[in-house]
């Protein structure tokens, strides 16, 4: 499997849904996927190895793997640890995406890419910065993704909107270029691809309904507020 071939110029869902919700399972994050390809997504990006194994064994597209953790003492969250490495190649993944953030961590982001080299899997390196994004290029990451663009104390801005500017500047590095993060429609996705993406990664909006439920609802109580809405319960 050309698994890079297979993304180029495509579609990647991510699908998450809100942890320890009523579509937090295996079967439904299979379904999901299947749902995305079936809708011309050309592969997925799932969390934790047991889900990863779950989508594995009924889909034959791309898929990245991550793992989830959080700590007290470190903002790194994303494939923190050489075992989930491990995990997730043994799932079937592949490609695992990593934080390459230059922050605090259990462990050093040079070991983890390191690791998903040696169990032949596809790095992608979840950057913020075009530093982050160098120094994983030289350590070997096949993908670059502007994922955590906004989302460290150094990129934190009142954008809501994605960073396009990264994911151009990422071409310099002749690397797999991945657009991730706060893209919200179609019209997005599309300026990914012409700000110099190879593939554009969708996840919120698409996956995780509390989310989206959750905006519509708050207009709607908002337009109340607005005209003194009187009903009665």
């Amino acid at each position: 499997m050309n698994v890079l071939k297979q993304l180029q110029g495509g579609l990647v869902v991510s699908c998450q849904p809100v942890e320890n919700g009523p579509m937090d399972r295996p079967d439904i994050i299979l379904a999901m996927a299947q749902a995305a390809v079936a809708g011309g997504a050309v592969g997925v990006r799932v969390e934790g190895a047991d889900n990863v194994a779950a989508v594995r064994a009924g889909l034959d597209h791309p898929i990245i793997g991550i793992v989830k953790r959080d700590f007290n003492d470190s903002p790194v969250r994303i494939t923190p640890w050489v075992q989930d490495v491990i995990a997730l190649a043994k799932a079937g993944a592949n490609v695992i995406a990593y934080d390459a953030t230059e922050r605090v961590r259990p462990t050093p982001a040079a070991e983890i890419l390191r690791t998903i080299l040696t169990h032949n899997c596809l790095a992608m390196a979840d950057c913020a910065t075009f530093a982050d994004a160098t120094e994983a290029s030289e350590g070997g990451a096949q993908i670059l993704g502007s994922t955590l663009s906004g989302y460290t104390a150094e990129t934190d801005t009142d954008s809501r909107g994605p960073d396009l500017k990264l994911v151009s500047i990422l071409r310099q590095l002749n690397r797999f270029v991945m657009a991730e993060g706060r893209y919200d429609t179609p019209q997005m996705a599309r300026m990914a691809l012409e700000a110099g993406a190879d593939c554009v990664t969708v996840g919120t909006v698409l996956t995780r309904l509390e989310v989206n439920t959750t905006k519509f609802h708050e207009a709607l109580r908002m337009r109340d507020d607005e005209n003194g809405d009187t009903h009665s319960d």
